[in-house]
Parts: structure tokens; C-alpha cells; sequence
């Protein structure tokens, strides 16, 4: 049962990596410092399915983290 869950967790964690770099397109480092905020806009079509994608899938890699802390 723990091999399963592990396996799970890494496919979630590979899918998680890839949402978060498909979503940093257009975006550097010089936003990190006050950089880039010119305008605020709002998320549209795949940029808002992908924002609900990664917060799903962090959600469920955090739920089976702490499953797997659970069983031992």
C-alpha cells in the first residue's frame, strides 16, 4: 500500500513541477524585486484551468504526504 501511495505521490509531484513551469511563462526574476507589475489582468480560459489544475494538484500532493507520514 505504501509503494502505491509513493508511486502516486511522484506522478502528482512531476504533473505538479510541469503546471507550475507552464504557468511562469513570461515571468522572470525582476518580479521578484518590484519588477513587471505593470498592469494587474485577469486569468482567462486554459491560464484559469491551469491556476485550478496546480492548486489541485498541491492540494492532493500535500493530502498524500501527510497519508503517507500516517503509515508506517
Amino acid at each position: 500500500m505504501k509503494i502505491v501511495l509513493l508511486v502516486v505521490q511522484i506522478v502528482i509531484s512531476v504533473l505538479l513541477v510541469g503546471s507550475i513551469l507552464l504557468q511562469a511563462r513570461g515571468t522572470g526574476l525582476g518580479s521578484a524585486w518590484g519588477g513587471g507589475g505593470e498592469s494587474y489582468r485577469s486569468k482567462r480560459g486554459v491560464e484559469k484551468i491551469l491556476l485550478y489544475g496546480t492548486v489541485a494538484l498541491t492540494l492532493l500532493f500535500l493530502i498524500l504526504a501527510i497519508i503517507n507520514l500516517r503509515i508506517v
